[in-house]
């Protein structure tokens, strides 16, 4: 199965932009659709972005529809989640996940996690 590594978490001032990576091993990543969760301390975990295998589908959630941007270069073996117009309220623990099909990431069922990378975003 697919084994993801995040990178690209960090602190920034609210208004600032970041990209997030997440890097896939295994020979099949090209077949996985692509997703980013988020949870924040005390809150439930949020669906963010998703990207289809083929990289032609993506779907956002509303929190952060016309900020974020996901996107993939399954050359590389990566997702990625631009993050531009960052506020406070996009302080969490991010996530991606790897899945059959976008549906199975959208409903949080993915069939792969990453360990999540902080993202702090101060007023």
């Amino acid at each position: 199965q697919v084994q993801l590594v995040e990178s690209g978490g960090g602190l920034v001032q609210a208004g600032a932009s970041l990209r997030l990576s997440c890097a896939a091993s295994g020979r099949t990543f090209s077949s996985y659709a692509m997703g980013w969760f988020r949870q924040a301390p005390g809150k439930e975990r949020e669906f963010v972005a998703v990207v289809s295998a083929g990289g032609g589908f993506t779907s956002y959630g509303d929190s952060v529809k016309g900020r974020f941007t996901i996107s993939r270069d399954n050359a590389k073996n990566t997702v990625y989640l631009q993050m531009n117009s960052l506020n406070p309220e996009d302080t969490a623990v991010y996530y991606c996940a790897a899945g059959a099909t976008s549906a199975r990431i959208q409903r949080g069922t993915a069939d792969a996690w990453g360990q999540g990378t902080q993202v702090t975003v101060s007023s």
